[in-house]
């Protein structure tokens, strides 16, 4: 099915809940055979004016709407509303603030915050612990990591015990990157700590052996990284560049990141840091290039494609069950 191909297009086209409908069948199940996600039967009816399909199978919950085993799912906000925000997320470069969110959608802060954070499960792709590593004998590796927060001197004293407590530069929240400089494939996560341990446990889960793999001269990267890469550093003391050896691209993705947070997002918990980064992979991982563009819209789809089998749920958004461990 044709979709929009700009933000005008894409209001006036998902103004239609036929519209919607359509499009979402047509992401769901590219065959256009709609299938009970229960049992996976074909035999079901859409009930127009209840805007749900029935299942004619033997089993629980028979009837279900397009949303069940999304990240749309059990949300009162209709399609109309929802993929104008996945638009909007996907396209815009520094992302959308919740306040904007609710201003351009006509629903509460509190829900465009918490439909953000469901879009943004929808864009997690794999990252850190993926089944397939990147790289390879003839592959170059980035790898860096920075530290995300306000400076310590600014923060009110509970604040200030509780960031000391997590370690880190000023007790910052640490973000380290992995970025195949072949493939243009971004990789980063929140990690505890720059313990050495720790940052090179997660690149050998992510590299393949044998890789290039350029870092700058952290005494965390020194050591066992040596028997299984081709490890070289760059002292950015003296020049950022050493003719391939550099960590350019993912000091790129960071300032990309920390115009974000500080630009749109303004203040960001360090439990909430991960949804956020994220969505920052996803839009830098399908950015396009002049031989091979990709529009608004190819993100738009894309992100869509990866709305089945995830769920977040407002308790789990909001801390009160599967907190995350720091």
């Amino acid at each position: 099915m044709e979709s929009p191909k700009t933000l005008q297009q894409a209001i006036q086209f998902f103004s239609d809940f036929e519209n919607c409908r359509q499009f979402m069948i047509s992401v769901r199940w590219p065959d256009g055979k709609v299938r009970c996600p229960l049992c996976n039967s074909e035999k079901v009816t859409y009930l127009e004016k209840a805007r749900l399909y029935r299942c004619y199978s033997d089993h629980k919950r028979q009837k279900f709407s397009l949303k069940v085993e999304t990240v749309f799912e059990d949300s009162p906000i209709p399609l109309e509303k929802w993929l104008p925000a996945v638009w909007l997320l996907a396209a815009c470069k520094n992302g959308v603030s919740s306040y904007e969110l609710h201003r351009a959608l006509g629903v509460t802060q509190k829900s465009a915050w918490f439909m953000l954070h469901r879009i943004r499960t929808a864009m997690q792709t794999g990252g850190f612990g993926k089944t397939t590593k990147i790289g390879g004998p003839n592959s170059e590796v980035e790898v860096d990591e920075t530290f995300i927060g306000g400076q310590k001197k600014n923060m009110h004293v509970d604040k200030k015990v509780r960031y000391e407590a997590r370690g880190g530069a000023s007790g910052k929240t640490v973000v380290q990157g992995i970025l195949d400089r072949n493939l243009r494939e971004m990789r980063a996560k929140v990690v505890p700590n720059v313990k050495r341990e720790t940052l090179q446990a997660e690149i050998m889960k992510e590299v393949k052996y044998g890789s290039k793999v350029y870092t700058d001269d952290a005494v965390a990267y020194m050591g066992e990284m040596n028997h299984h890469f081709v490890n070289e550093m760059v002292n950015k003391t003296q020049s950022y560049v050493r003719d391939r050896v550099h960590v350019n691209g993912v000091e790129n993705f960071w300032s990309l990141l920390k115009r974000t947070l500080s630009g749109t997002y303004v203040a960001v918990e360090p439990f909430h840091l991960g949804r956020y980064v994220d969505e920052q992979v996803f839009r830098f991982n399908n950015r396009g290039t002049k031989e091979l563009p990709m529009k608004d819209s190819d993100r738009f789809r894309k992100a869509l494609s990866q709305i089945v089998g995830k769920r977040l749920t407002f308790a789990e958004v909001t801390g009160k069950v599967g907190e995350t461990t720091f």
